[in-house]
């Protein structure tokens, strides 16, 4: 089995602490109420959102998934970090076994950086391309940017 990386970053206008409450701490509440018919809701199925937690995604009727769950094996919320690993899906991956995420956000021109790597633990004999993952890149960023957007319209939220 060996270990495929994929890093990406973002930035944003809105300050680290808002993104990372938003999407990290409190996205079980914003994340449905903001994409309803991408996520149906997401639910900590153990723990209550710190380390050794367990959280379920369940995505909406149009998605090619039903379900995810992780778990989160890192939190330091001062510095704003996240590491987190995908643990179940509905969907039977035939090219992995599980992937690990790292987010971390950083202070950076009067809002903040994101960055993100993926760690794609492959299954014996298989190979990851690009292709393979840039849906789930593409994914990411598109709820990144819809979050931004939420918390710009809103300074109230996650202050």
């Amino acid at each position: 089995m060996g270990v495929v990386t994929y890093s990406q970053e973002f930035t944003s206008v809105v300050a680290p602490s808002r993104m990372f409450k938003a999407l990290v701490l409190d996205s079980h509440n914003i994340i449905p109420k903001i994409v309803p018919g991408g996520i149906k809701s997401v639910e900590f199925i153990e723990g209550d959102g710190g380390v050794g937690s367990i959280k379920q995604t369940n995505f909406g009727q149009s998605a090619h998934i039903k379900y995810t769950k992780h778990k989160i094996d890192a939190l330091d919320v001062e510095n704003f970090y996240c590491k987190y690993t995908l643990i179940e899906s509905d969907v039977q991956f035939d090219k992995i076994d599980f992937i690990v995420y790292e987010v971390k956000f950083t202070s950076a021109d009067g809002g903040c950086v994101c960055k993100m790597s993926s760690d794609y633990h492959v299954k014996e004999g298989a190979e990851l391309k690009e292709d393979d993952i840039k849906q789930g890149k593409d994914r990411a960023m598109g709820l990144f940017k819809i979050v931004e957007e939420y918390l710009l319209a809103d300074p109230t939220v996650c202050a």
